[in-house]
């Protein structure tokens, strides 16, 4: 089994920026209503033309470059998010012929919020058997595009964006170290896009009755996230044998700042070490983490021998955590 690590990290956002102020104009809420219950005070909105693919190419450049790696080097794609550019073909297809990555196979993973963390144990899998060498992991979503604009407690939460990084064998940096990943399906309901799919095929009904887009139980979401962070935090350093007091920097899914607060609170764990940047983008679903990992890194959070955690949650139910030696 090889060591696998980090080559390269890369983002992006689009450029326009809705505030909670242009909100307040579109729906009946307020900048210190949302501000106070979310930590949110923006988000990035995609251009009407882009897709999820259009997101992930340009964050896949940005890694690529970092990693010093041209497309033609890459041996496999893998795209998570919710909102792919089609039901079929995947979308890390269409970000394969965007790069020109003749090389490389493509596939989707669809693990909710929590899909970053699922790909990089992927991703691990191939490259540590040495099956692979070089992976490209996109987290992309649009989330603006499956957003109910008329319901003020789903809106203001979401936001678009992508991440991405190149996986290899460790060159140095960012070691992946262990993970865990959880899921309990007994949740679905409670986070879903009900019709679209084959349980409610796409018809005039479902369309008039707004069922295309994201349907979200706040509470319980909220209390689940709660636990299953604290779970997933306390179930790895059990696995990595260490202490919380060891762990550098936790970056958690952007989805609500006092799911973030109250966790921390709970595990014990100074709010300090926690990345917070979901006052700038709100909830971008499989491109939170990954987004929040690449401004860690900007901003210097992360020195050379940190131990990093990431932890997120998601529609699935779906839980994980990735444990990161920088």
């Amino acid at each position: 089994m090889r060591k696998v690590g980090i080559a390269g990290v890369g983002a992006y956002v689009p450029s326009k920026i809705l505030t909670n102020k242009d909100l307040e104009k579109m729906v009946d809420t307020t900048d210190e209503w949302i501000t106070t219950r979310t930590g949110i005070k923006e988000r990035r909105i995609a251009d009407d033309w882009q897709a999820s693919s259009d997101l992930a190419f340009q964050a896949a450049q940005c890694a690529l470059a970092d990693a010093r790696m041209e497309p033609k080097d890459l041996d496999l794609i893998i795209v998570c998010g919710v909102t792919f550019d089609y039901p079929f073909p995947a979308t890390a297809c269409i970000l394969q012929d965007k790069l020109g990555a003749t090389k490389a196979g493509a596939m989707d993973i669809e693990a909710g919020c929590t899909g970053f963390i699922y790909s990089l144990s992927v991703a691990y899998g191939y490259i540590a058997t040495g099956i692979y060498d070089n992976i490209l992991v996109v987290g992309s979503d649009v989330l603006s595009k499956i957003t109910d604009w008329q319901d003020r407690s789903t809106c203001i939460l979401f936001g678009d964006a992508a991440g991405a990084v190149v996986v290899t064998p460790f060159q140095g940096q960012g070691e992946l170290l262990n993970f865990y990943l959880r899921s309990d399906g007994s949740y679905k309901d409670d986070l879903l896009i009900p019709a679209g799919g084959s349980r409610n095929p796409p018809s005039h009904k479902t369309v008039d009755e707004r069922l295309h887009y994201m349907k979200l139980n706040g509470p319980e979401v909220f209390r689940l996230a709660v636990r299953v962070i604290e779970d997933a935090v306390v179930a790895l350093l059990e696995r990595a044998h260490l202490s919380k007091e060891e762990i550098s920097l936790f970056i958690p899914h952007q989805a609500n700042i006092r799911i973030i607060q109250t966790a921390a609170r709970n595990l014990g764990i100074p709010l300090e070490k926690f990345f917070i940047n979901v006052n700038l983008y709100g909830n971008t679903s499989a491109a939170s983490i990954p987004l929040a990992f690449y401004e860690a890194l900007k901003e210097d959070r992360i020195k050379k021998g940190d131990y990093v955690m990431l932890v997120g949650f998601g529609a699935g139910l779906t839980w994980g955590a990735y444990l990161i030696k920088w």
